[in-house]
């Protein structure tokens, strides 16, 4: 007798951003299975997923952002939770998707004391179960490194370059500073730009406060692009767009993946001298952070590819045209 094994997909969606978990999974053409999450007295959170997982190839979507009542640190935990439960209940092989990979900002120790936390997280998403990490535009691609085991780095650059191909004008990629010169070249080959840089020195004495110091590149009457790879207090963006507009800057845009919005970013943006801003829905927006000035593009479709191409052990490059997506 001989058996025929069938692997199955599943998707499971955490709290923090269902809607565009919703979308992988109409991208995929499958049904979500329902983690019935839920909160004890204390603030504990407990799941139990609603069918069996059992030799199926699961993947667990959470953006690790606060939600609601919920801070990112609840966010991080749910989806640990979840991975364990799906390897309690004898997944086949478990991916945890994080379009948004909280405390990759911590990579490295920049002083003395100092934990490296993305580290911490790689760890502890191992030690709970993941055989697999699936996220989009790290921070620092190196980050990759820190989990023992497979990483698909994606990139929001093709639906991010997708509608600067429509902007009017002669445009300039701007990176906002030093860090983000590899990846603005990128949006420069494949956008057929020009590049320019923003040297900014970082406050010593005040949290987030940015000096900028010079523009590097003729800006004077072109269309300018800042690309990052998120935009948080938007102290950086618009300080970097201040420079640009004092340098003639005829209009200036602004692209990145990952829309955080932290503390007085909404407020810095909507005064700025930025036209539009131009985020993915890696991270949810909340309503009263929707200005007219912001557009939302959706990565579902990058991301629905890569997990079929996960399921179907293909090469996640080559559903991009075997380029680096790091």
């Amino acid at each position: 007798m001989e058996l025929v094994t069938k692997k199955k997909l599943v998707i499971i969606s955490g709290r923090a951003n269902h809607g565009l978990a919703a979308e992988i999974a109409v991208a995929l053409g499958e049904e979500m299975v329902e983690p019935n999450l839920g909160d004890f007295a204390n603030g504990e959170i407990h799941c139990r997923f609603e069918e069996s997982v059992r030799g199926t190839d699961v993947f667990i979507v959470q953006s690790h952002t606060a939600h609601d009542e919920f801070t990112i640190n609840d966010a991080v935990m749910e989806h640990l939770i979840m991975v364990d439960a799906a390897r309690r209940a004898s997944a086949k092989r478990i991916t945890a998707v994080c379009p948004f990979f909280g405390y990759a900002r911590q990579d490295r120790k920049a002083a003395g004391r100092e934990p490296i936390t993305a580290k911490l997280m790689a760890n502890s998403f191992r030690a709970a179960g993941a055989d697999r990490m699936l996220s989009v535009d790290l921070h620092s691609g190196q980050i990759q490194g820190f989990f023992d085991g497979p990483w698909d780095h994606l990139t929001a650059m093709p639906v991010l370059t997708d509608y600067l191909k429509d902007i009017d004008g002669d445009l300039v990629i701007v990176s906002p500073d030093a860090g983000r010169v590899k990846v603005a070249e990128r949006y420069t080959n494949d956008l057929g730009a020009d590049l320019a840089i923003v040297h900014k020195r970082r406050s010593k004495d005040v949290m987030h406060a940015v000096e900028v110091m010079e523009v590097v590149g003729d800006v004077a009457g072109r269309t300018c692009v800042l690309i990052d790879d998120m935009i948080d207090t938007g102290g950086t963006i618009v300080a970097a767009a201040d420079a640009l507009a004092a340098r003639g800057a005829a209009t200036i845009y602004a692209a990145t993946t990952h829309g955080v919005f932290s503390g007085p970013a909404i407020d810095r943006l909507k005064n700025s001298v930025i036209s539009k801003v131009v985020i993915t829905n890696t991270l949810p927006l909340a309503p009263e952070k929707q200005i007219d000035k912001i557009e939302v593009l959706s990565v579902a479709e990058i991301i629905a590819d890569a997990i079929d191409a996960v399921f179907e052990d293909t090469s996640v490059s080559e559903i991009f045209g075997g380029k680096n997506l790091s």
